[in-house]
């Protein structure tokens, strides 16, 4: 792996030049639970029994410092799986933060911690906490097939997945794009369009 590959470098290329450079991108309805919340590490995989939330509780206390929960719930969404007490617990275990493809709740607080949360909702009613689950495992979140030690990418943008068998690739692509991007601005302030710049045919557009 280049030496240049960081979370932080993850975090300046953004979710949405990673998605465009191979990285897979999670449906549209995860959002951050707070505007400005971002984050970049490696997934450590949930999946719960729907309307449940025991195998959360259980991935706080496995799971390696630095690593973002990324958690199934199942066909129960509208619950509230993460609050202000499970965010209180992972910052003490040194957590990156949560993608879950369900409902949290206590949202202010959320924001208050700056714990890095992206959820598919705000829900009220909470979880039981009794119910089989698992950890480790691949789940599916946001559509999205994910393994523990995938790389995710998370910002206002979206959430991408990072499978780690193509981490460098995409990294490497994204480093191109980054820099591919970087020229198109400075062109556009020369006085350069658009148009000219990405070659795109102006006559398929009628001026009336």
């Amino acid at each position: 792996m280049s030496a240049v590959f960081t979370a932080e470098r993850l975090l300046e290329l953004g979710s949405a030049t990673i998605g465009e450079s191979g990285g897979l991108s999670m449906h549209p309805r995860l959002r951050p639970a707070w505007s400005g919340a971002r984050l970049a590490a490696p997934a450590y995989t949930v999946q719960c029994s729907p309307g449940d939330n025991l195998a959360v509780h259980v991935a706080v206390t496995k799971a390696p410092e630095g690593s973002v929960l990324v958690v199934n719930v199942g066909d129960v969404a509208q619950r509230g799986y993460w609050g202000e007490v499970l965010t209180t617990a992972a910052e003490t275990r040194r957590l990156a933060g949560l993608v879950i493809d369900g409902g949290v709740r206590d949202s202010a607080a959320l924001e208050s911690h700056r714990f890095p949360v992206f959820s598919s909702m705000i829900a009220l009613r909470g979880a039981t906490k009794c119910s089989r689950g698992t950890i480790c495992a691949p789940v599916e979140v946001g559509g999205v097939t994910v393994s523990t030690g995938d790389w995710i990418v998370a910002d206002n943008d979206g959430v991408v997945s990072i499978p780690t068998a193509l981490t460098e690739d995409v990294f490497a692509a994204a480093l191109a794009r980054a820099d591919k991007e970087n020229g198109l601005f400075d062109a556009l302030r020369r006085g350069e369009t658009t148009v000219s710049l990405l070659g795109l045919d102006a006559s398929l557009v009628e001026e009336r």
